[in-house]
C-alpha cells in the first residue's frame, strides 16, 4: 500500500465527495436493514394467525402492525418493502455519482499529471525507454490505480458499515445461529480472494497475448507493400496463426478457472443458507428464536454474501493498483536530465558559439564530439559536413539543449546555453530534423504548427510553403492545404515530407535556422530553390546547415569538416576545394555520381 500514498493527494481534494458517498452507503445500508426485519414480522403475523397463537412481536414494527387486519397489515408490509427499496436505490444512485464520478475525476489529473511529465521528460528518457510502454502506463496502469480509487474503496466502505450494522442485530437475535451462518463466509472470501489472483494473472497473460497479436497486425497492415515486395504474404499467416494458438491456450485456462470459480463461490453461498436453516430450525424447536427470525437470517446471510465475497476481488484490485502505481511512481519519480533553469525573458540575436566542447551519449556512453570550437556570427550561414556517425547531428542536439555538453560551453549571444529560458531558446530556433515526423492531419495544420502566436492566417501558410518549394504540389492535391495526409505522412513523397517540415520551420520565423540533412529527398534543382529563398528570408538571421551533399553547403558563409567528432577543415567552399583534402573527395566523389545518374 505504500506506493498507493502518492494518491492521498487527490482523494483530499475530492475529501467532500468521499465523506459524501460514505454518508450515503450508511444511509443505503441502513435501509437495506428493515426489509428483512419487516418480513420477518409478516412471517411471525402468518404463523400466528394460521396457528390461532398470539403474534410473537420482537420489534417496534411488529407492534405498529398489530392493531391492523390480517390482509391490510400484510398489504403494508409490501407496500414498506417496496419503498425502503426504492430508497436504497436512490442512495446506491448517490454512493456511484459521488464514489465512482471521485475516481473518474481522479483518473482525469492523474492522467494529465503523467502526460504532463512526460512533457518535462528529456530526448535521453524517450530513448532508454519504448513508446509501447509509456502508453502502457497512461492507460492500462491508471485504469487499475482508478479500479482501487472508485470500485475498491466503495466495496470496502459499503463491508465495513453493512458488517456494522447487520452482525450486531444478528448476535442480539441468537449467537449460535449468527456464528454458524457466517461461518463459510471467510472461506468464501479466502477462495475468491485465491481465485481472482489467478484469474487476474491468466487475464494478464491474454491481454499480453492480445497486445502481441495487435502490434503485429498493425506492422503487417503498415509494411504491407513491403511484405508484398518481398512475397512474405505466408510467413506472417504462419507468425499471427503461432501468436493466436499460445492465444487461443491462455483463453481456454482462464475459462476452466472461471467454470470451477462461479460454482464453488455458489455453493458456499448455498452453505450459509443451509447451516442458517438447519441450526435455526434446531433453536425454533428449543423456542428460542421464531420462523421469522429464520427468514430474517436468510436475509442476513445474503445481504453480507455479496461484500464478503468482494473482499477477495478488493484485495485482487489493491494489489494490482498497488503494481500499477508503483510502475507509475517510478515514471513519476524520474527528473528530467534537462531542466529550464529560469523564466526571465532574453533578447536573442542568433549568435552561436561552441568553445571546446566534448560531449558522449549518457545512455551508451558514446564520444560524439570531441573538443571542438567554433562560431557563428548573427546573420551568417554555417554548414556541416561529414561522414555518417561523424557527429554532424550531435552539433544540433547541443545547440537545441536536448543534451548538455560533457565539457566545454556552448554560448548564445554571449550567454551560457544552461542559463538560458529552455522554452524560450527552443522557440527561437527553427528546426528541420532528419527524420521527417509529419501528423496525421491537414497539410495547412501540419505548416500551421510551427507558428508561435495562435492559428496563422491562410496567406501565411501559403507563402511557407512557396518558400518550401512545396506549394505547387500541394495545390494540385483534389483538397489543397485541407488534404489529411495519413499517419505520419504516409501519402506523400520523401520529398514532399520534407518540405512540409521546411515550410513548419520557415512560418516560426526564427532567429536561429537548422537544417539536418533535410534536404537529401529533394533534386537540385527544387534544392537550388529552398536555398535561395533561405537566404532571402533568413537575411540577418543565423542559420545551420548540417548536410552530407557538398551541394546543399557550397554557398554556405562557413562550412566546418568533421570526422570522428573532431573539426578536421573549416573554410569557404573555395578555400576547401583549394586544400584539396577531404571536402574536395567528396566533392568530386558526388560530381561522379550525379554524372553516372545523368548518363543512366
Amino acid at each position: 500500500m505504500k506506493s498507493l500514498k502518492h494518491l492521498n493527494k487527490y482523494l483530499f481534494k475530492y475529501k467532500y465527495r468521499l465523506l459524501l458517498g460514505t454518508f450515503f452507503i450508511v444511509l443505503s445500508n441502513i435501509f437495506a436493514l428493515y426489509p428483512a426485519q419487516i418480513i420477518r414480522e409478516t412471517f411471525n403475523l402468518v404463523e400466528a394467525r394460521l396457528t390461532n397463537q398470539p403474534i410473537a412481536s420482537t420489534g417496534f414494527i411488529g407492534d405498529y402492525f398489530q392493531s391492523l387486519s390480517f390482509g391490510k397489515a400484510i398489504l403494508a408490509f409490501g407496500i414498506v418493502v417496496f419503498m425502503l427499496a426504492i430508497i436504497k436505490g436512490v442512495f446506491m444512485f448517490f454512493t456511484r455519482q459521488t464514489i465512482i464520478i471521485m475516481s473518474r475525476l481522479i483518473e482525469y489529473d492523474l492522467k494529465n499529471e503523467i502526460f504532463n511529465h512526460f512533457q518535462l521528460l528529456d530526448t535521453s528518457f524517450y530513448k532508454e525507454n519504448n513508446t509501447g510502454d509509456i502508453m502502457n502506463r497512461i492507460s492500462e496502469d491508471v485504469s487499475k490505480v482508478r479500479m482501487y480509487l472508485g470500485p475498491g474503496i466503495m466495496y470496502s466502505l459499503n463491508l465495513i458499515t453493512l458488517f456494522a450494522l447487520v452482525v450486531p442485530v444478528m448476535f442480539s437475535i441468537n449467537v449460535k445461529l449468527t456464528l454458524y451462518s457466517l461461518t463459510p463466509l471467510p472461506v468464501l472470501s479466502f477462495i475468491i480472494y485465491y481465485v481472482s489472483s489467478r484469474i487476474n494473472k491468466q487475464s494478464e497473460e491474454v491481454q499480453a497475448k492480445l497486445s502481441d497479436i495487435t502490434t503485429l497486425s498493425q506492422e503487417t497492415y503498415s509494411g504491407i507493400r513491403i511484405i508484398k515486395s518481398f512475397v512474405k504474404e505466408k510467413l506472417f499467416i504462419t507468425k499471427l496463426h503461432d501468436e493466436n494458438e499460445i492465444y487461443l491456450k491462455h483463453s481456454m485456462k482462464l475459462v476452466r478457472t472461471h467454470a470451477v470459480f462461479f460454482p464453488v463461490m455458489m455453493l458456499l453461498i448455498g452453505l450459509s443458507t443451509i447451516f442458517t436453516i438447519y441450526i435455526g430450525g434446531l433453536e425454533y424447536i428449543k423456542g428460542n428464536v421464531t420462523l421469522g427470525n429464520i427468514l430474517e437470517f436468510v436475509f442476513y446471510i445474503n445481504m453480507l454474501t455479496w461484500p464478503v465475497t468482494a473482499i477477495g476481488w478488493v484485495t485482487s484490485i489493491i494489489q494490482r493498483a498497488a503494481a500499477s502505481q508503483t510502475r507509475l511512481n517510478e515514471f513519476l519519480e524520474t527528473q528530467p536530465k534537462i531542466k529550464n533553469p529560469t523564466n526571465q525573458h532574453f533578447e536573442y540575436s542568433g549568435k552561436i558559439e561552441f568553445k571546446n566542447v566534448s560531449f558522449a551519449y549518457p545512455e551508451s556512453g558514446i564520444i560524439a564530439i570531441k573538443n571542438i570550437s567554433f562560431d557563428i556570427k548573427i546573420g551568417e550561414t554555417l554548414a556541416i559536413v561529414g561522414r555518417t556517425g561523424s557527429g554532424k547531428s550531435s552539433v544540433i542536439n547541443l545547440i537545441l539543449r536536448k543534451y548538455d555538453a560533457t565539457d566545454g560551453t556552448v554560448l548564445i549571444d554571449n550567454q551560457n546555453i544552461q542559463t538560458l529560458n529552455l522554452n524560450e531558446l527552443r522557440e527561437n530556433i527553427g528546426y528541420v530534423p532528419q527524420e521527417v515526423f509529419l501528423f496525421s492531419d491537414s497539410i495547412e495544420n501540419n505548416i500551421g504548427f510551427g507558428y508561435k502566436n495562435g492559428l496563422p492566417d491562410d496567406e501565411i501558410i501559403k507563402q511557407a510553403a512557396k518558400d518550401a518549394a512545396i506549394y505547387s504540389n500541394i495545390i494540385e492535391f483534389p483538397k489543397g492545404f485541407k488534404t489529411r495526409i495519413g499517419e505520419r505522412g504516409v501519402t506523400l513523397s520523401g520529398g514532399q515530407k520534407q518540405r512540409i517540415s521546411i515550410a513548419r520551420a520557415i512560418i516560426k520565423e526564427p532567429k536561429i535556422l537548422i537544417f539536418d540533412d533535410c534536404l537529401s529527398a529533394v533534386d537540385t534543382e527544387t534544392e537550388d530553390v529552398i536555398l535561395g529563398n533561405l537566404e532571402r528570408i533568413m537575411k540577418n538571421k543565423t542559420s545551420l546547415i548540417v548536410s552530407h551533399r557538398v551541394s546543399s553547403v557550397k554557398n554556405a558563409d562557413k562550412i566546418l569538416v568533421i570526422e570522428n567528432g573532431e573539426i578536421i577543415e573549416t573554410g569557404t567552399h573555395q578555400s576547401l576545394m583549394e586544400l584539396g583534402k577531404m571536402y574536395y573527395t567528396m566533392y568530386q566523389n558526388q560530381l561522379l555520381e550525379m554524372g553516372k545518374q545523368k548518363v543512366e
